[in-house]
């Protein structure tokens, strides 16, 4: 079946995947457009993933506040209205910076971001995170977090 075109007005967005801090709203999935999704990520100051890649492309807009956006040895600190790309297989994280922000994460093509939220939101309650649960219902979802070397 072929996608077909629609719309969704913000009155129709789903509530808020709480991930880890960060309060996702999955606006397009893979099963909407057959192919990419996209989100509007906020979250508080600090708050972010840890180091991570996975197979897809992700891109960022930010629209609200700062974003420390890193990836393999660039760190920037990005503004309302950057665009950031980052290609499939990079070991990227962000941060929101102070005051928090607010972004638009579009994923490449079979990316599974929003089924690793949605999971993630239904395996770790709001309050510290298991840290070993967070890992592993991530991979589940081809999403490998980078472990500092000691």
């Amino acid at each position: 079946m072929s996608p077909k075109p629609f719309v969704v007005p913000p009155s129709g967005y789903p509530d808020a995947l709480n991930v880890l801090g960060t309060a996702i709203i999955p606006i397009a999935t893979n099963e909407d457009t057959h192919s990419y999704e996209i989100t509007v990520q906020s979250g508080g100051a600090g708050m972010g993933p840890p180091p991570h890649h996975h197979a897809w492309d992700e891109s960022f807009f930010i629209l609200e506040g700062t974003v420390e956006l890193s990836w393999d040895d660039q760190i920037r600190l990005c503004e309302p209205g950057t665009l950031v790309h980052v290609p499939g297989g990079a070991v990227h994280s962000f941060r929101y910076g102070p005051g928090g922000g607010r972004m638009l994460e579009i994923t490449g093509k079979g990316g599974t971001a929003v089924a690793a939220f949605t999971a993630i939101h239904k395996a770790i309650p709001s309050g510290p995170p298991d840290i070993p649960t967070v890992v592993s219902v991530f991979a589940n979802h081809g999403v490998i977090f980078q472990v500092p070397e000691s």
